[in-house]
């Protein structure tokens, strides 16, 4: 079963109208772990700023965008409608990417996956070494803000990598179900890293939550 957090981003981010004027609104999921856990690969302020400021000021804003598209539907303005589109994309998309980047970490996480989750990578990208080198490489790539990803095609029943930018989240931007993905915002890691993105893309596979990443490639299989 996902965890809090992963059940939080399955909700749409625009909800159908007959569901907008009762909808919940969207909240800040807490961490299954503490925000000194994952030292020193990411350290405390790092996660905390990330968490507790970047991640609910998406949260706040996403809410608040959503009361305006409420009001812009009812009155019918659709002009109102369309201005508020990126707002709902950028902000959606950060909630949506950073709920599941927490539970993509673990202080017991690193190594390899095992199972099924493992063949699938062997299968796909004809190692663990060369997946990891692969995502590794498109994350160090993007430029600017953005994240890299692994997902999964239900259409061709294999795994991607894929790079997406700022916060457009994998499913709505390429049809992707996202399994694991890496934050590579300076927000993610300046405070600790610098400029040196490569060294924390190298420190991040210490606390990947393999068990996690094997949850969500086991539920969209299905």
């Amino acid at each position: 079963m996902l965890s809090r957090a992963a059940r939080s981003t399955s909700r749409t981010v625009v909800p159908a109208l007959g569901s907008l004027a009762s909808r919940q609104k969207h909240s800040l999921p807490d961490l299954p772990y503490d925000y000194g856990a994952l030292e020193p690969h990411i350290n405390a302020q790092i996660m905390q700023l990330h968490h507790s400021k970047h991640h609910a000021t998406y949260v706040n804003n996403l809410n608040a965008i959503e009361e305006k598209y409420l009001e812009a539907l009812q009155k019918g303005d659709i002009t109102a409608q369309v201005a508020l589109q990126p707002g709902l994309k950028f902000n959606g998309g950060g909630h949506i990417n950073h709920s599941i980047f927490w539970t993509n970490l673990s202080p017991k996480g690193g190594g390899e996956p095992k199972g099924e989750l493992l063949e699938a990578i062997k299968r796909d990208f004809g190692s663990f070494d060369k997946f990891k080198e692969k995502l590794t490489t498109v994350s160090v790539g993007v430029q600017g803000s953005g994240w890299g990803w692994l997902g999964f095609s239900k259409e061709q029943g294999r795994l991607q990598i894929a790079a997406c930018f700022n916060q457009d989240p994998l499913q709505g931007t390429t049809g992707l179900i996202p399994l694991l993905g890496i934050d590579v915002w300076e927000h993610a890691y300046y405070l600790q890293y610098k400029n040196v993105r490569p060294d924390y893309l190298k420190a991040i596979w210490n606390v990947i939550n393999w068990e996690n990443v094997t949850e969500r490639y086991m539920a969209c299989k299905k």
